[in-house]
């Protein structure tokens, strides 16, 4: 069992930046591929960006939605426990709860697939 814990959602102006933070209990941290999704209110959960694991690496891919690109950074530190999402030019349809989430691979993340997640921290990016 893996249990992750979000940090550093707010509120911040549209153009402004935040950045998240997951820390994970677990040992084996670097074995998991590490992810961010978010759900605005009245929509589905949705897919935000994944980080392979260290195992993968060198094989592995980073993946971000389409609607971040370039704006969103997901990275991790295996010392730390932790993965980060730093997030840029944040515009209002940013707003949404984001969560954390560690599986098995950063592709099948891609695909809305993980098996566990956090608690969720919201974002809040007024206009």
């Amino acid at each position: 069992q893996v249990h992750l814990v979000e940090s550093g959602g707010g509120l911040v102006q549209a153009g402004g930046s935040l950045r998240l933070s997951c820390a994970a209990s677990e040992r084996t941290f670097s074995s998991y591929a590490m992810g961010w999704f978010r759900q605005a209110p009245g929509k589905e959960r949705d897919f935000v960006a994944a980080i392979p694991s260290v195992i993968t690496y060198s094989g592995g891919s980073t993946y971000y939605a389409d609607s971040v690109k370039g704006r969103f950074i997901i990275s991790r530190d295996n010392a730390k426990n932790t993965v980060y999402l730093q997030m840029n030019s944040l515009k209002p349809e940013d707003t949404a709860v984001y969560y954390c989430a560690a599986g098995g691979s950063s592709i099948r993340m891609r695909a809305g697939s993980s098996s566990y997640w956090g608690q969720g921290t919201q974002v809040t990016v007024s206009s």
